[in-house]
């Protein structure tokens, strides 16, 4: 097939031509659909539902250790509970502090208690004269929100097929004492579908820090998000804790993770797990912030998830959902953009999105082509730091909220989009 790129202006005249009359009768449909954020669909939200019946006036209301969870207190969590999120977190319940219903609450509250009164013995971040954060790209727009929130100054870093090029931040993190932290999502990664190698686990845990209070901040938000049966083996991750204790850095790291997107979002539970020495610095920075959070919520999604077992089977349901919506998107960019050269994505095996590059210059053009034909996306930009993506290249595609046909109509707009902003950038030259 010739690209794009190879064909004569006679010819993509021609193509524009037909497009621009598709474009029209899409629009002329007048359709409303959402492609915006990586949500649940309704039918993986009922799949939770018999969790808001375990607790009623006639359940015991007590945890395992007697604790009377309609009460105050257990500030770190319930032990059940600790022991549940530990599974999620590759750690042990005692490194485990059990929050309410946001890891990306935990996650501004840790940036917080550093900002404000240090961590490890060293400075508050607020009292040096600049902060810096290694941020790979196409990342997560929430977390770059965070440290944008701090004035904290990003540094893009691009992302490979295993994980963020970690010559660049080898580099950056030993040539800097204000580079303080890294935001990593390292199973299935916010956009682009990526699980993290040993090897690059590894040589953060053990790569030279100009600054001794360096941070991981390790957003575990996908850990038993697997599409496919054979996901959990296949794409098994190294744990950031145990990378660390071997190279002898033990308190590098933060892990966060939630049932945001495993029960209801909003009204899940999340937690946090670090180093013995970490946990109780954060510990005591919280008690005068909280006497504890929703023992009620913690105990019910105990007695509905159970375990880890219990977890990985309603995962499997999850899974059964959203997994031919992601075959559909992966089918309907294949069928109309392959060998066109103006296209790539990703093929992701868990998690919640494609990652998609456009024709560079033409991100913006695609996404707003789309908005005016009714199909709503994530802004381009979003998957970079201060939503400037310097190549205008990155699209996030999220397949999971819309029902199958609304996906599969969807998708027809975002392909046609695509096509359309492509040619208009070409016959621009």
């Amino acid at each position: 097939m010739t690209t794009y790129h190879e064909m004569p202006r006679a010819e993509l005249e021609g193509i524009k031509a037909r497009l621009d009359e598709e474009y029209a009768a899409i629009k002329a449909k007048g359709l409303a659909l959402n492609m915006a954020r990586g949500k649940p669909s309704s039918a993986q939200l009922d799949l939770s539902l018999p969790l808001l019946d375990i607790l009623d006036s006639k359940a015991d209301l007590h945890a395992a250790d007697g604790t009377d969870c309609r009460n105050y207190g257990v500030v770190d969590g319930l032990p059940e509970a600790k022991a549940l999120m530990a599974t999620l977190l590759d750690d042990t319940p005692e490194n485990v502090i059990v929050f309410g219903n946001s890891s990306l609450s935990i996650m501004y509250d840790t940036v917080m208690r550093c900002w404000t009164f240090g961590t490890g013995g060293h400075a508050p971040w607020c009292t040096l004269p600049a902060v810096k954060w290694i941020c790979p790209v196409p990342g997560y727009d929430r977390h770059f929100g965070v440290t944008e929130a701090f004035g904290i100054e990003m540094i893009p870093v691009a992302m490979n097929d295993d994980g963020p090029d970690m010559d660049e931040v080898e580099r950056l993190a030993a040539s800097d004492a204000s580079v303080k932290g890294i935001w990593c999502v390292p199973k299935y990664s916010n956009p682009g579908g990526v699980t993290y190698s040993d090897e690059v686990v590894r040589r953060l845990a053990s790569m030279e820090c100009a600054a001794e209070d360096f941070r991981i901040f390790w957003d575990n938000a996908y850990c038993v998000h697997h599409l496919f049966d054979d996901a959990a083996q296949q794409d098994a991750l190294l744990d950031i804790g145990v990378a660390c204790q071997e190279a002898g850095t033990p308190d590098r790291y933060f892990k966060f993770a939630s049932t945001s997107k495993i029960t209801f979002p909003g009204a899940g539970i999340a937690a946090f797990a670090a180093s013995p020495a970490n946990v109780a610095e954060t510990k005591r920075l919280m008690g005068p912030q909280t006497i504890g959070h929703d023992k009620l919520n913690q105990l019910r999604h105990v007695r509905f998830l159970k375990d880890a077992e219990g977890i990985a089977a309603h995962m499997r349901a999850h899974a059964a959902i959203i997994r031919p919506k992601f075959e559909l998107v992966a089918r309907k960019l294949s069928e109309g953009l392959a060998g066109t050269g103006i296209g790539s994505w990703s093929n992701p095996r868990g998690g919640y999105f494609v990652s998609f590059d456009a024709l560079e210059g033409t991100a913006s053009r695609t996404v707003t082509l789309a908005k005016e034909a009714g199909v709503v996306m994530t802004g381009a930009g979003a998957t970079w730091p201060y939503k400037r993506d310097p190549h205008d290249s990155n699209i996030r595609i999220a397949p999971t909220l819309p029902p199958l046909e609304e996906l599969d109509e969807a998708m027809d707009v975002f392909v046609c989009c695509v096509k359309l902003a492509a040619v208009e950038k070409l016959l621009e030259a």
